[in-house]
């Protein structure tokens, strides 16, 4: 399986906007996770290409999208895919996110729901409790304070390669720790999402299983028997998926988010 990229930018919301273009078919947008870019999909971007255009956006400070004099915000951050959306012409594209993207893909279809025709939302909390409370003990220690110690990780190897600026690099960490400290709850605007929305996460996530139940449940799912004719499923066509033998780390290049993905994406086509 193989792709063949073409990376652009376009100017939205005073933002210098990189996407990258692979394969063919039905519009699909991918956002990756923090501290990463579209690269962080890897095998699986190709898996997805092979069904759909895959457009590939790097956020706000992320592999090739300089920063901006803006807090990291995943409201911000889905305006600025909408923006996206708006500018290529795209009619309803599916969106696809992964953990910090998840969360931006959920705004995009709680704030701009007419941009958006399928969603699927992995590895994102929707209020900041439901994470372990030693994962929130770790990311209250990111910060520039902390580049030092990430220079040997992919993340910061993928920055150095790419970014625009790559001594941003600790301003890119003061941001995401400055996110992470926010508290925030989006239970009710879940609750009346109208975009057909696959949760799926890990079985070993940063935050439990019963997490993403508690999503799904707020989607009308998970509670009653589905019926003989699936007319006991949720009634805005959503879905739950969480996924055998993966980590938070490890998710989003496993073979088994793209089938899944596809299988809940493609299912009407």
């Amino acid at each position: 399986m193989t792709t063949s990229a073409t990376g652009r930018y376009a100017d939205v919301n005073g933002l210098h906007l990189y996407y990258e273009t692979h394969g063919a078919g039905r519009p699909l947008v991918l956002v990756h996770g923090g501290l990463g870019s579209g690269e962080m999909f890897g095998p699986v971007l190709a898996m997805l290409a092979d069904h759909h255009q895959v457009i590939a956006v790097d956020l706000q400070g992320h592999g090739r999208t300089a920063d901006i004099d803006r807090p990291l915000d995943v409201r911000f951050l889905a305006d600025d895919v909408a923006a996206l959306i708006r500018h290529l012409g795209l009619v309803k594209p599916d969106v696809v996110g992964f953990s910090l993207g998840g969360g931006v893909a959920l705004q995009v279809a709680i704030r701009h729901p007419e941009t958006v025709g399928r969603l699927v939302s992995a590895s994102a909390n929707i209020r900041r409790d439901a994470v372990y409370p030693e994962m929130l003990a770790q990311q209250g220690q990111v910060g520039a304070a902390s580049a030092e110690f990430m220079k040997d990780t992919p993340m910061y190897e993928l920055y150095q390669r790419v970014a625009p600026r790559p001594e941003d690099f600790p301003r890119l960490l003061d941001k995401i720790g400055a996110a992470m400290a926010q508290d925030f709850d989006f239970t009710e605007e879940v609750r009346g999402l109208q975009v057909p929305t696959l949760v799926l996460a890990a079985d070993a996530d940063m935050a439990p299983p019963s997490h993403y139940v508690e999503i799904f449940n707020l989607l009308d799912g998970g509670l009653r028997d589905g019926g003989w004719m699936g007319e006991g499923r949720p009634k805005g066509g959503h879905a739950l998926a969480i996924l055998p033998g993966l980590t938070h780390y490890n998710l989003c290049d496993n073979p088994l988010f793209a089938t899944t993905t596809l299988a809940f994406l493609d299912q009407d086509s």
